[in-house]
């Protein structure tokens, strides 16, 4: 967690993935289905966007 930037989109991916995934499942629609493996995926896409490691500063400088 070392970009703010890219875990607040891993936190936005998993939300929304969960908000999806709780809309089809609670709109009493009887032909909506649950999409298990894109709300896993999307789920996944999250986390790995939380741990990424894309923001790492540290400089190593070299003396000639």
């Amino acid at each position: 967690m070392k970009n703010t930037k890219t875990t607040l989109a891993g936190v936005g991916a998993i939300l929304i993935a969960i908000g999806g995934a709780l809309k089809a499942f609670f709109d009493n629609d009887p032909t909506t289905n649950l999409d298990l493996t894109t709300t896993i995926a999307a789920v996944t896409a999250g986390i790995g966007l939380i741990w990424a490691k894309d923001a790492d500063k540290t400089v190593i400088e070299t003396k000639p």
